[in-house]
């Protein structure tokens, strides 16, 4: 029985941050209809940010608790003000063109962050452990984990409900829902577009960005880590539909479960079992376990 429950909260604590990155993705998709490939960057941007500040807070014998606040708040900062940069600076200029052009434009993104993050932070681990210490250990059903872990699963429920709340049950999110769902009538109606795409691909840069924060504490930073996190927020969205809240959700859930089962059970065989859902969803559900809702065009 604990075996089971190990993989679960295994998959649940993968899943937790993994969502709030695929949410970023998903959202920027739904309203500007672009791939970013440089979504990952933004994550790992983020992830170095916070070592960085964390770092800073150690250095003065502040304690984990003020480490953690001031980590996630110069992120928010951050991270919001590139995406409003990169928007309005660059991306608007492509708007109305091939969707490949967009492509393009976020793979170089992504490769020029690359470099960026090595020339500022260098190529040589980073490590930021101080806010992980923060929530002591937990006993759960005989199994001790470390606080930080469980504390990041309703960390991403609040995040995702209010998501879902704000584009649901308010008057901002129901003009992103017009832009999203039909954005000619959008601009009949007097909505400025341009400002809609700018907040929410500034919103994605910064999930994105806080989910590298919030992971920061558990990890190394170093070259690569942007890859393999684009990848798994990927297949996350195809799973759940691109554009979906609730998709983004259960693909986050499938693909952390898949991931604590196969390190338990078949290590050699993660990726594969990921991309083996990926597949089987595809077949059956080539729009994602989610499919948004589009206009009939007649």
């Amino acid at each position: 029985m604990n075996f089971f429950l190990t993989i679960i909260l295994d998959g649940l604590i993968q899943a937790s941050w993994l969502f709030i990155v695929a949410l970023g993705l998903t959202l920027v998709f739904g309203v500007l209809k672009i791939l970013n490939i440089a979504h990952g960057s933004f994550y790992a941007l983020g992830a170095y940010i916070a070592a960085t500040v964390v770092t800073m807070v150690a250095a003065r014998s502040l304690p984990p608790s003020v480490g953690f606040v001031a980590m996630l708040i110069s992120v928010a900062l951050i991270a919001s003000a590139v995406g409003l940069l990169l928007e309005r600076g660059l991306l608007k200029m492509f708007y109305g063109r091939d969707e490949v052009v967009l492509l393009l434009v976020t793979y170089a993104v992504f490769l020029i962050l690359e470099d960026v993050t090595k020339l500022i932070w260098g190529v040589n681990p980073i490590y930021a452990t101080q806010p992980y210490e923060l929530f002591g250990n937990l006993e759960f059903a005989g199994l001790y984990y470390v606080g930080y872990d469980l504390v990041l699963i309703p960390i991403s429920a609040v995040i995702g409900f209010a998501i879902w709340f704000g584009l649901n049950r308010t008057v901002i999110g129901k003009i992103v829902l017009a832009v999203i769902h039909n954005e000619e009538m959008s601009v009949s109606m007097g909505v400025r577009v341009n400002r809609v795409y700018a907040v929410a691909f500034a919103f994605g840069v910064l999930l994105a960005a806080l989910a590298g924060a919030l992971t920061a504490p558990k990890i190394s930073m170093q070259p690569g880590l942007s890859s393999d996190v684009i990848i798994l927020s990927f297949a996350i969205v195809v799973i759940g539909g691109l554009g979906s809240v609730e998709g983004a959700a259960v693909g986050a859930i499938l693909v952390g479960l898949a991931r604590a089962a196969s390190v338990h059970l078949m290590p050699q065989a993660e990726l594969f079992m990921i991309y083996l859902i990926m597949a089987a969803v595809l077949m059956f559900r080539p729009e994602g376990l989610f499919k948004r809702e589009t206009a009939r065009r007649i």
